[in-house]
């Protein structure tokens, strides 16, 4: 019995179950199901142990690998040990993982992995890259040995430690079972000597009783049966508790070998710290060695270009030496020719003087003559030659004064007021200054106006006078200015964007990038924009230029005072923007991030106030006030209830959502703190919210008070005019259709050009693939994935980790891209905590795979990178409002696999669906948000890319080529703006006749 209970407490294979009766004691066995789910099974059976808490164990590390499954995976699975068993090609032993250790001691004395420190910097262009690639892959062998012994050793740690509580529970229930047996006997002793008294008692009835012989013993014989019963029972007593007994010592003894045990844990503990630093020093000669392949590269790729420059260079010198020995060579052949003909001249005339005296000397004449022509023509030649570089000469001169003229003519023409061509830059540093005057008292409101007009049409005079006085002080410059008398007229709109976000200061969404290439395509259409944001302390400030604070405060309204703000301002790519910074004591903008902070209600209400003080104060009219998401949609009501009736009555109002999932709901005394009249509007049909009536909405409040309402797409602009996609602003919506309309975004395509992309180790283009192929092998070796299989596609995912962007799908597409043999690199971040918890355990899980990463945070310079080096792209959105993710992996050749819901179903159309005309198939899409349909699109993909690669790469030209620029999208808005304005002007006509 003891042997049978060592091999099953030693062995996974088999659990124990005991049932105890009250005589006899049974142990049974019960083989589980499967070898499969033995480990799994012991886990569970722990988890639902009533016994005192098990001793702790070491922290299991899981290599990365195929999962079984997907079902291990699953959100409802967080706190249960769902840890999958690791397969090896082959086990380490305790003795193979000494061997490894003494190895990696042998490697470390030998120094075949030398360590590079800061005194050998200088020495490291002199390394052989072939010797540090050999010393990685030597580093990354020996680390994977390491971690396969490591794992192996806590294996069979945790593996000693199980077996120990199942042998301490059994022995628990034994010495128990055996208290109870010890019990009965001594129940079955005071029966035995009550039936000894019983006995001596027979025995006296007998000899008194000898002369009734057959009715005697009948009677007689009914005890001596119950005594052979009771004694029966007695002695099975006695065995079973001697049993009983022998089990408790083989126990015993078995419990010496746990403790035994013990020691050999203790020792394995050692070995997998020492296992633990060996593989913390070879990580760091890994890193080394990589940090030193990536300066080989580095340095390798500037010795190359240095190179080419310097076999250029030389055949510039090579070119101009030749022409310099050329023109060299016909001036000496000259004066060789002059001086021969000196000397002929002397002949000659020596030959005249001998001329009659022998007939010889005349027929030397006659040679000396024909000498003398031939040097005459070959004169004639090289004065030619000579005089067609004059010509060249004189040419180049004639050239230059032409060019000479024709810049005075230019200026001539600049003079008179015409257009000048400069950077954006320029323009807005210039209205910048204007305004900073007019806001500082120093120039008046009609003279700003009067520059702000000029600069807006890129008039020559103002980049005259603004060369001219560049170097003189600002009083100067403002006279100079002032003597401007002249004026034209223009077209043009003057448009403010006021927005919690753009792109690159302040940028956390596609708003960000929104507000940026929309503001440019307008400033490229002739139009006056300008940018209204938070300062925040978290902004890329080395992207702003000129930042400067002027000097002013403008004061603003808020919880019943007056706070000031200080006003900066800077240009962002070309682009004029005013920065308000509220001195307030909540500070507001001061928190470290954009948004999810509690109170970013009264913070962007407070923004939203205080940017229509700054335009007011600095007597702007302009022509439309954009506004975008609820952050700033309090613009719209404090607009016409506040500010219009103070002056502030040019502009009309454009209010885009971005994403009506968020409205910003609040009480009617949190929105009151910026001035709202909420009486006035706690109304249904002004901005009561529908859902909740003792609440108010901004989102809705735009709707009602701007005279133009967008969203990004022409499906998302149907959607949300549903129950089902309307958040609840359906009705809102639907009853203010006139006004709303749906507008595909566009991409900066400035920005995202794999062209001129300086993020990419390579540029290409539609015509020239090679490139990306190139980026997607940097991109692997700088991720640590494999590059043994040049075709395995690569698949990119950047999203934000919420619900709405399909998060289970990206899950399963991780698994479903292994299986199908392809590669996936996820970036981004997620505020949701469970699924941060969640992706950070698949991270861990596949920390060290050669297949997969996953990259926890949004990296700029990594995004570009990505979208070069992806091969596919998945956008598995519940819902999308427009996306520009699926616009900008076209943009790079990757080709995306998309839901068809919002802008995705505008910009994406499936390749094998034969109702879309072919030219427009850009893409693989799927319906409904699940797993089966989502596997019908990713499947044929990869079918596509591993069956077809001509096709393939024919796809990936197609939508290279397709223009997602904000040409389009911009000239819609314009048309919006112009018709607003012009309905205005209208009105305001009808009302003055």
């Amino acid at each position: 019995m003891a042997g049978k209970l060592s091999t099953c407490f030693l062995s996974h294979q088999w659990s124990c179950c005991t049932v105890v009766d009250c005589k006899h004691l049974n142990v049974r066995f019960y083989s589980l199901p499967s070898p499969r789910f033995a480990t799994v099974s012991c886990k569970i059976r722990q988890r639902n142990s009533s016994l005192p808490p098990r001793r702790p164990q070491a922290k299991k590390i899981i290599p990365a690998q195929i999962p079984q499954n997907d079902n291990l995976m699953t959100p409802g699975n967080e706190n249960s040990d769902s840890e999958n068993e690791d397969d090896f090609s082959h086990q380490c032993t305790s003795d193979e993982v000494v061997a490894i250790q003494r190895f990696d001691d042998k490697n470390s004395n030998n120094k075949l992995i030398p360590s590079i420190g800061a005194d050998k910097v200088g020495e490291v262009t002199t390394v052989n890259l072939q010797d540090v690639i050999g010393m990685i892959r030597n580093a990354e062998k020996n680390i994977h040995i390491l971690n396969q012994a490591r794992i192996n050793a806590i294996e069979d740690l945790e593996t000693v430690l199980s077996e120990k509580e199942v042998l301490q529970r059994e022995i628990n229930n034994l010495e128990m079972r055996l208290a109870e047996t010890d019990a009965r006997i001594r129940v079955a002793a005071q029966d035995k000597i009550h039936v000894e008294l019983l006995q001596d008692h027979l025995e006296k009835l007998q000899s008194e009783m000898s002369n009734n012989g057959a009715h005697d013993a009948v009677v007689l014989r009914s005890p001596d049966r119950q005594t052979r019963a009771l004694s029966e029972e007695l002695n099975a007593l006695r065995n079973e508790n001697m049993s009983l007994q022998n089990d408790l010592n083989t126990l015993k003894e078995q419990l010496r070998d746990v403790k035994r045990t013990d020691e050999r844990v203790e020792m394995l503990e050692n070995e997998r710290t020492v296992l633990e630093l060996s593989i913390k020093e070879l990580e760091y000669k890994l890193t080394v060695s990589q940090q030193d392949s990536v300066q080989l590269s580095t340095l390798r790729s500037e010795c190359e270009t240095l190179w080419n420059k310097v076999e250029h260079l030389q055949g510039l010198l090579d070119k101009s030496t030749s022409q310099a020995d050329q023109a060299i060579l016909v001036l000496q052949q000259n004066q060789e020719l002059r001086k021969k003909v000196e000397r002929l001249e002397e002949s000659l005339e020596d030959a005249n003087i001998y001329k009659l005296s022998s007939e010889k000397l005349q027929q030397y004449n006659d040679l000396m003559q024909q000498k003398i022509k031939l040097l005459d023509e070959r004169l004639e030649r090289s004065d030619a030659e000579i005089h067609s570089y004059v010509q060249l000469y004189q040419d180049s001169v004639k050239e230059f004064q032409e060019t000479l003229d024709n810049l005075k003519e230019e200026s001539k023409k600049k003079a008179s007021g015409k257009q000048v061509d400069m950077p954006w830059e320029f323009w807005s540093r210039l209205l910048l200054m204007f305004d900073a005057w007019f806001l500082e008292k120093k120039i008046h409101g009609d003279e700003a106006k009067f520059l702000r007009e000029m600069t807006w049409k890129k008039d020559g005079r103002i980049h005259d006078v603004y060369i001219e006085c560049k170097e003189k002080n600002e009083r100067e410059i403002i006279a100079a200015f002032r003597r401007l008398t002249s004026s034209s007229s223009g077209s043009g709109l003057h448009v403010v964007h006021i927005a919690a976000e753009m792109a690159p200061v302040a940028k956390v969404g596609g708003l960000g990038d929104v507000l940026s290439a929309l503001s440019k395509a307008l400033q490229k259409k002739g139009h006056l924009v300008e940018i209204i944001l938070p300062k925040y302390d978290c902004m890329q400030y080395e992207s702003i230029q000129n930042l400067r604070v002027l000097d002013l405060a403008v004061e603003s309204y808020f919880d019943g005072h007056l706070f000031k703000n200080k006003i900066w301002v800077g240009t962002v790519e070309g682009l004029p923007v005013y920065f308000i910074e509220p001195l307030h004591p909540a500070k507001f903008f001061w928190r470290g991030k954009t948004y999810g902070e509690p109170d970013d209600l009264k913070r962007f209400s407070f923004f939203s106030r205080a940017a229509l003080e700054l335009l007011h104060q600095s007597g702007k009219k302009p022509d439309i006030i954009h506004c975008h998401d609820w952050q700033t949609a309090f613009v719209a009501p404090l607009y016409w209830d506040l500010y219009a009736p103070k002056g502030l009555n040019s502009a009309r109002i454009c209010f885009t959502c971005h994403n009506f999932e968020y409205q910003g709901t609040a009480s009617a005394s949190e929105i009151a703190s910026c001035g709202l009249d909420i009486h006035h509007l706690n109304r249904p049909d002004r901005m009561q919210d529908n859902s909740s009536h003792d609440r108010l909405n901004p989102v809705k409040g735009a709707i009602v008070f701007s005279n133009i309402v967008t969203t990004v797409s022409p499906t998302y602009a149907q959607e949300v005019r549903t129950s089902q996609g309307g958040q609840g602003l359906h009705a809102t919506l639907n009853a203010h259709s006139q006004k709303f309309v749906g507008i595909l975004n566009g991409i900066d395509t400035d920005s995202w050009n794999p062209a001129t992309d300086t993020y990419l180790s390579f540029q290409y283009n539609a015509s020239d693939l090679e490139g990306k192929f190139e980026n997607k092998n940097v991109l692997r070796r700088h991720l640590g994935l494999s590059l043994s299989d040049s075709r395995r596609p690569l698949v990119g995912c950047i999203t934000r980790l919420v619900p709405q962007k399909g998060v289970h799908l990206i899950r399963h597409a991780i698994y479903r891209a292994l299986e199908l043999g392809g590669q996936f690199v996820l970036l981004g971040s997620s505020p949701v905590p469970n699924i941060h918890r969640e992706f950070e355990e698949i991270a861990k899980q596949f920390q060290n795979h050669e297949h997969i990463r996953l990259i926890l945070k949004y990296d700029e310079a990594l995004s570009h990178s990505i979208y070069a080096a992806s091969d596919m792209f998945i956008i598995p959105s519940i819902f999308e409002p427009c996306g520009l993710t699926q616009m900008i992996a076209m943009r790079y050749g990757a080709i995306p696999i998309a839901r068809k819901t919002g802008g995705l179903n505008d910009s994406v159309f499936d390749v094998d669906d034969d109702t879309i005309p072919i030219q427009l198939r850009n893409g693989f899409t799927f319906v409904t948000p699940d797993e089966h349909a989502f596997n019908g699109a990713f499947d044929r993909a990869f079918k596509f890319y591993k069956n077809d690669s001509e096709g393939w790469e024919e796809l990936m030209k197609k939508v290279m080529n397709i223009d997602f620029s904000w040409d389009t999208s911009a000239s819609q808005y314009e048309e919006l703006y112009l018709q607003s304005v012009s309905k205005a002007k209208a009105a305001r006509r009808a009302a003055a006749g």
